[in-house]
């Protein structure tokens, strides 16, 4: 027997990827890996066992963490009658002895199509039936959903179903705490929040602005002062041809009243 008890299912199966099983636990779920391996197969050598997943509150520990009674047989206590856990350990679930030999295969969790089914095969989702207590005619073993900011053990048995007596168990795990609920006025609304990442792109963004802006602005001032330029290094050479024009006009035209090009009267 082995107490490899994890919330996320890489503990073990480190070849999974962890976003396979991202948003664990949630406010009223835990999802934990079944127990592949985990006990003797020659305590079951006509495969007549199956596994009840026991779970209950932190705080019953304290009270009692038994799972059977004084003949070996499991508890059949349900979620009602412990009070969600609060008095002792429920059944949450029942399933057959996962399968040892050939396990899923983790070459299919790159295959979108397929890796639905590889984590239904590894995992239990604790807390997952939220019609079970609700629903009068439910006859099997109600799993409903757990307690938020609440603290749970869990724990795996190993029954006959033949002899309906407990062939071995796994200990209870470590505390797993579910998600709190976030109070309405601790929500950020704001619809300009902004992360780390996204501060810092900004942050380039406006400084690249700023440098195309200013480029801009300097192209269009140096187009608007350089024909300025131009006209002001032309007016000397245009002075000077307009003063070898008006003497070559008054050289063929000469007249008693006209002012020669330097100003004076003829």
């Amino acid at each position: 027997m082995r107490g490899c008890w994890v919330v996320l299912a890489f503990c073990c199966l480190g070849q999974l990827s962890p976003q396979l099983a991202t948003n664990n636990p949630t406010l009223t779920t835990v999802a934990l890996e079944k127990p592949f391996c985990t006990f003797d197969s020659s305590l079951c050598p006509n495969k007549s066992c199956i596994i009840y997943l026991y779970a209950m509150k932190e705080s019953a520990s304290a009270i009692s963490s038994q799972v059977t009674d004084n003949t070996s047989k499991p508890l059949d206590s349900t979620f009602h009658q412990t009070s969600g856990g609060q008095l002792g350990p429920y059944k949450a679930a029942l399933f057959n002895v996962p399968d040892c030999a050939s396990p899923p295969k983790l070459a299919d969790v790159g295959d979108v199509n397929k890796v639905s089914d590889v984590l239904k095969q590894y995992l239990f989702r604790v807390g997952d039936d939220v019609n079970c207590l609700y629903d009068p005619n439910f006859l099997a073993v109600c799993n409903p959903p757990l307690a938020p900011d609440t603290t749970y053990r869990f724990k795996y048995v190993l029954l006959d179903s033949t002899e309906g007596i407990v062939k071995d168990q796994t200990l209870w795990s470590d505390p797993i705490k579910t998600r709190r609920v976030k109070l309405p006025l601790k929500i950020d609304t704001w619809p300009g929040r902004r992360s780390g990442d996204m501060i810092v792109i900004t942050s380039i963004l406006s400084v690249l602005v700023f440098l195309l802006l200013a480029g801009f602005l300097a192209s269009v001032s140096s187009a608007v002062i350089y024909p300025f330029q131009l006209i002001s290094e032309a007016l000397p050479e245009l002075t000077q041809l307009v003063y070898a024009y008006s003497r070559v006009v008054y050289a063929l035209c000469p007249r008693k009243s006209m002012r020669r090009p330097d100003g004076f009267l003829n």
